[in-house]
C-alpha cells in the first residue's frame, strides 16, 4: 500500500487512541443561523430535477412503489433490496438486535464487532436512500410526503448529536444523508410543511455534517482512496455549489472540485475499468458522475475533460459486459448493496437506468429502447423526447487490458473473462473467472460477495477462490487472505488476450469454423508453492452457444490435487451440458459440493458448485447445447 498509507494509518491510528479525534470532532454544534427560508428559495442555484421536465412521466400503476411508500410511513424499511425490518430507531441493528450508544463518540467505536455484528445495518436506514421510494410515491400518486420526509430528518437530528455515535463515523455514509436531505430539500422547496424552524434545523445539520467531511478527508484520500473518496469530495462540491451561505462553502466547492477531478483521473483507468474491480462499485461512480456533471451544467460550471472521458470510457465497459436481456452484468467484484440513487424501478442488478441518465448527459445512445429505466433519466435531465446523437457501436471482442478483462460478444451472448495483476488493492482471489451469459441468463454465474462483518469461513468462500469458476489446487486460494480487506502474495503477473482465429480442434466438424480466443495466464498460489502459473483458454465458438475451456498448471508440488469449480445457474442443466476429461483423454466426472449464491449484501442462498478433479495439471471442458434426445440421468438435481 506504500509508505505514504502506513505513516498515516500510524498517525491515524496515534490521535484515535490517544484522543486527539475527539478533540478535531467536537461535540458542540458550531453552526449558526446563516439564512433564511425565502433567501434560500430566491438564490439563483439550479438543481437536478427540472419539474417541466417531469411532467408527463407520471405513472400510477406503479404498485409495488406504493406498496413500499406505505411500508416505509409505517417504519419497516428495506436493507440491500431484499430484506424488510421494523426499526424504530437510527442505532438499532435489526440483524441482531444490538443497540449502539448513541452519545459515544465516533472515534471510539469499532468498525468491526463481534457482538455488534456488521455496522453497515445501522448506517443503511441514515444512508437514507428511501427518501426516493417516498417522493416518487408523491409525484406518481400526487400524495404528499413532505411531513414524512421531515418528520424521519427531524428525528434523525434529534437522535444523533454531533460527532456521537455511530452514524458519525463514516464519512462517505455522512455524505450521502446529506446529498439524500438535499434532493428531499428541493423537492419540497415550495411545501407548506418546509417551516423556518424546519428549514434551520436542516441547515444547520447540514453544515455540522460537511464540516466532519471536510475535517477528515485525508482519511478517504490517504487510507482509503475508492469509491469513498469520490463520494466525499463530489459532496463538498455539491454542498459549496448549492448553499453558498454556509461558512467556507467556497473552499468547500473548490477543493471538493479539485480533488474529485484528481481522484477520477487516478481510480478510473485509461480503458475505462475501475480501480475496486467491482461491477456494483463501478456502478456507484456511474451515478456520482452523473450529478457531477448535470449538476455543473445546470450551473454555468464544467469539469476538466478527464472526468468527462472517463466517463464515456466506463460506459463503454460497463455496457460491454452488460447482458442485453436483463440488463444485468456479471456479479463480480465486492457488491454491498450500494445504489445511491434509486429513481426507477428496475431490479436492483439491472443497471440500464443508472447508465442511460449518465448517457443521456453525454449524449450517449446505449441502445436500450424505453423502458422503466427512463424515469431515472427523467429525474436527472427531464430530457427523453431529444435523440442522442452517438449511437453506441458494441465490439465483438473487447479487451481491457488494465485491469484484465477480456469479454467476448457473439450471438446472444456474453463471454467474461478477467485475468489481470495488481497495482491496487485486491478484494477478491478470483484470476481467470469466467462469466457466460446466454439470452438472457447467467449460465455460469460469480458467486457474490455476500457481507464485510460475518463469520471467517463465509468471508475466505466469498472472497476466496472457491467461489469463483476458476482453477483451485487443493484448497488453496489464488493469493492468501489477511485481516478485514487486506490480501497477501498479490498478484502481480498476469497477462491476457482475446482474438479470432480458425479452429486447431481435431473434431472434424468444427475444423473449418471460426472461433473467438481468449487467453489468459498469472502466477500465483505463493501459499501453496513458488513459481506456479495457471493458464486458461476458452474458445468461444463463433455464432453459437459452445464454448471450450483448457486448464494448465504448471510448476504445482505434486501431492496438490487440481479442481476446476463451476458455479452454474438453477435452470443451467435445462438446456446445456458440461464435460470434462484430462490430459490423457480419460472422461473427468464431476462432484456436486455445496456452494452458496449471494445476489444481494447479507443473503445468501445454498447452490451446487460442481468440480472436476484430477491429480494431473490439465483439464478439458466442453459447455455446449444439450441435444434434445440427450439423457438426462447424469444431471445434478437443484433444489
Amino acid at each position: 500500500m506504500g509508505i505514504r498509507y502506513w505513516a498515516f494509518r500510524i498517525w491515524y491510528e496515534f490521535q484515535r487512541k490517544t484522543g486527539l479525534l475527539r478533540l478535531w470532532f467536537p461535540t458542540k454544534s458550531l453552526s449558526m443561523t446563516h439564512v433564511t427560508l425565502e433567501m434560500w428559495r430566491g438564490q439563483k442555484r439550479s438543481f437536478l430535477f427540472d419539474f417541466d421536465g417531469l411532467e408527463g412521466a407520471r405513472n400510477t400503476d406503479l404498485i409495488e412503489l406504493k406498496k413500499r411508500a406505505g411500508r416505509i410511513q409505517n417504519h419497516y424499511f428495506q436493507y440491500f433490496h431484499h430484506q424488510w425490518y421494523l426499526v424504530t430507531d437510527w442505532h438499532t441493528n435489526p440483524q441482531n438486535g444490538f443497540v449502539y450508544n448513541q452519545t459515544e463518540h465516533w472515534s471510539a467505536i469499532r468498525d468491526f464487532s463481534e457482538a455488534a455484528g456488521d455496522i453497515k445495518y445501522v448506517w443503511e436506514k441514515s444512508r437514507f436512500t428511501f427518501l426516493y421510494d417516498l417522493i416518487r410515491y408523491d409525484y406518481h400518486f400526487r400524495d404528499d410526503q413532505s411531513q414524512v420526509v421531515f418528520s424521519f430528518i427531524q428525528d434523525w437530528i434529534l437522535k444523533n448529536p454531533v460527532n456521537r455515535g455511530p452514524n458519525w463515523k463514516c464519512s462517505q455514509e455522512i455524505t450521502l444523508r446529506v446529498l439524500n436531505w438535499t434532493f428531499a430539500l428541493h423537492y419540497y422547496k415550495v411545501s407548506r410543511s418546509l417551516t423556518e424552524d424546519i428549514f434551520d434545523q436542516i441547515i444547520h445539520s447540514i453544515h455540522d455534517q460537511m464540516r466532519h467531511v471536510a475535517e477528515n478527508i485525508s482519511f478517504s484520500r490517504i487510507a482509503v482512496r475508492n469509491n469513498h473518496a469520490l463520494t466525499e469530495t463530489l459532496g463538498l462540491y455539491v454542498i459549496g455549489l448549492l448553499y453558498p451561505f454556509l461558512p467556507g462553502s467556497e473552499c468547500l466547492k473548490r477543493n471538493g472540485k479539485k480533488w474529485f477531478e484528481e481522484e477520477i483521473q487516478y481510480q478510473i483507468y485509461e480503458d475505462g475499468t475501475f480501480l475496486q474491480f467491482s461491477m456494483n462499485y463501478h456502478r456507484v461512480v456511474m451515478q456520482l458522475l452523473t450529478w457531477a456533471i448535470r449538476l455543473a451544467r445546470a450551473n454555468g460550471e464544467t469539469w476538466k475533460n478527464v472526468v468527462y472521458e472517463k466517463a464515456k470510457k466506463s460506459l463503454y465497459f460497463l455496457r460491454t459486459c452488460q447482458d442485453d436481456v436483463t440488463g444485468r452484468l456479471p456479479n463480480y467484484g465486492n457488491n454491498d448493496g450500494a445504489l445511491f440513487f434509486p429513481l426507477s424501478d428496475s431490479h436492483f442488478r439491472d443497471f440500464r437506468a443508472q447508465l442511460a441518465a449518465l448517457a443521456k448527459l453525454l449524449d450517449i445512445d446505449l441502445g436500450y429502447g424505453n423502458g422503466k429505466w427512463d424515469e431515472e433519466t427523467a429525474w436527472i435531465s427531464g430530457d427523453l423526447k431529444v435523440k442522442s446523437e452517438e449511437q453506441i457501436q458494441l465490439a465483438n471482442v473487447n479487451t481491457f487490458s488494465e485491469s484484465g478483462y477480456y469479454v467476448v460478444r457473439d450471438h446472444g451472448s456474453v463471454t467474461f473473462l478477467r485475468c489481470g495483476a495488481y497495482r491496487h488493492r485486491p478484494f477478491q482471489a478470483d484470476n481467470l473467472h469466467l462469466d457466460i451469459w446466454a439470452n438472457g441468463e447467467n449460465l455460469m454465474r460469480d458467486a457474490g460477495s455476500f457481507q464485510y462483518n460475518t463469520q471467517e469461513k463465509w468471508i475466505r468462500y466469498f472472497t476466496g477462490t472457491a467461489s469463483h469458476n476458476t482453477v483451485m489446487l487443493n484448497d488453496f486460494s489464488q493469493m492468501q487472505k489477511g485481516k478485514r480487506f487486506i490480501w497477501h502474495n498479490w498478484i502481480r503477473k498476469a497477462t491476457g488476450n482475446v482474438t479470432m482465429s480458425a479452429a486447431d480442434w481435431n473434431e472434424d466438424e468444427c475444423s473449418e469454423d471460426e472461433w473467438f480466443i481468449l487467453e489468459g495466464s498469472f502466477k500465483g498460489f505463493l501459499a501453496a508453492g513458488k513459481d506456479i502459473i495457471h493458464r486458461r483458454r476458452v474458445s468461444k465458438r463463433a455464432g453459437q452457444l459452445h464454448w471450450i475451456i483448457e486448464d494448465w498448471i504448471e510448476n504445482a508440488p505434486p501431492f496438490l490435487m487440481m479442481h476446476q469449480n463451476w458455479h452454474p445457474c438453477e435452470r443451467f442443466f435445462d438446456q446445456y451440458q458440461i464435460r470434462a476429461a484430462d490430459e490423457k483423454g480419460n472422461i473427468l466426472a464431476f462432484s456436486v459440493n455445496e456452494g452458496w449464491y449471494s445476489e444481494t449484501y447479507g443473503h445468501k442462498i445454498t447452490a451446487k458448485r460442481l468440480s472436476f478433479s484430477t491429480s494431473g495439471r490439465y483439464i478439458v471442458t466442453t459447455i455446449s447445447i444439450k441435444p434434445q434426445n440427450a439423457h438426462t440421468s447424469d444431471t445434478p438435481v437443484f433444489s
